[in-house]
């Protein structure tokens, strides 16, 4: 099978593409190599026959034609986007252009090339998405498919216009869709702006580790190696139209979760005073969620797919993965906004 992965630079995407080749498909990986795109997660794959590479920017629709005529992909799998939710709030236009326009384009794209190609019931346009266009949970209670969209960032709202637009082209044009939602990810290769290599890499420095508000918000973690096999599960056995919630099982406050990863680096990495004394609670951003959290019941009764990686688990085999390369976070660190607090309306 020859499988388009968008965004296959990036932090999920690449975990996709490294395992998909492993499992024997032919991979081509659409990037646009924006900041957060990294040529050394897909380090592993270089050379490999069935690995091909094509810069493309997903907002430029006459490229996106002349790659699927070439390329004859047998299945799509839509990763590229921007994520960040406080970018999002600092720059709301990219997340629209990429999120919905991109999107959009990558509709229209594969919707006019399986046309061409007489309409193959074999051909899937996978489109993965995240469980914050659901909005934010109260104390009780778990997301399902069915669960109504309350996106409260932009990042959350280009994400969730972008699932209903994949409904839309299977609803009314019958382009041949599965859908997916996932909880957060977290793992090797994860850019560092994100959470969990903030909480590592100031920690490493000796820097403040910043808590957003009081830390009480609930996260449901899901390592990036298990998300990476449940996409290509749906991608193969997913019931077409249908929508998958992936989730963890792993829900922690992210103060628990900071100190869970203080604790490790005490293990292994120590120094005069606990990492934990580095904690700083900093303001809140604007329209921050208070819970997510999964209910994979569907996935795991239609599918029979589970999460393998436990919370305890893929935090130390992130924990060290950090402290083992050096050489790959180090350079990210200088690009444009990282190490800087984003995400506040002045």
């Amino acid at each position: 099978m020859k499988l388009f992965v968008t965004g296959g630079a990036g932090f999920i995407g690449s975990a996709v593409v490294r395992l998909a080749i492993l499992r024997g498909y032919h991979v081509v990986n659409l990037d646009a190599m924006t900041y957060a795109a990294c040529e050394a997660n897909l380090e592993a794959v270089q050379g490999n026959s069935k690995y091909e590479f094509e810069r493309v920017d997903i907002r430029d629709r006459v490229a996106l034609d002349k790659l699927f005529d070439l390329h004859q992909p047998d299945a799509v799998m839509h990763l590229a986007a921007e994520t960040h939710v406080d970018r999002s709030i600092d720059g709301p236009a990219d997340f629209i252009t990429t999120n919905i326009n991109g999107t959009f384009n990558m509709l229209e794209a594969a919707r006019g090339y399986w046309m061409k190609s007489g309409r193959p019931e074999s051909f899937r346009f996978h489109h993965i998405s995240t469980d914050e266009v659901f909005g934010s949970l109260g104390s009780e209670g778990l997301f399902t498919e069915t669960s109504p969209y309350q996106p409260n960032s932009p990042y959350s709202a280009s994400k969730a216009a972008a699932d209903h637009l994949v409904r839309a082209w299977s609803e009314t044009y019958g382009l041949p869709v599965v859908m997916t939602n996932c909880s957060n990810n977290y793992g090797p290769y994860q850019f560092p702006e994100k959470l969990i290599p903030v909480v590592i890499l100031n920690a490493l420095r000796g820097d403040p580790i910043p808590v957003y508000g009081t830390g009480e918000q609930v996260r449901d973690w899901l390592h990036v190696e298990d998300h990476a096999d449940a996409l290509l599960l749906v991608l193969g056995e997913g019931e077409l139209g249908g929508s998958y919630n992936i989730g963890g099982e792993n829900e922690v406050r992210n103060i628990d979760l900071v100190r869970l990863i203080c604790g490790a680096l005490d293990d292994r990495r120590p120094r005069a005073t606990p990492y934990a004394d580095l904690i700083t609670f900093v303001s809140d951003r604007p329209g921050h969620d208070q819970r997510y959290a999964i209910d994979p019941s569907h996935i795991r009764e239609k599918l029979g797919w589970r999460p393998s990686v436990t919370l305890e688990q893929g935090l130390a085999q992130t924990v060290d993965w950090y402290l083992n390369n050096e050489s790959w976070w180090k350079p990210l660190m200088a690009r444009h906004g990282v190490g800087q607090r984003l995400g506040q309306i002045k």
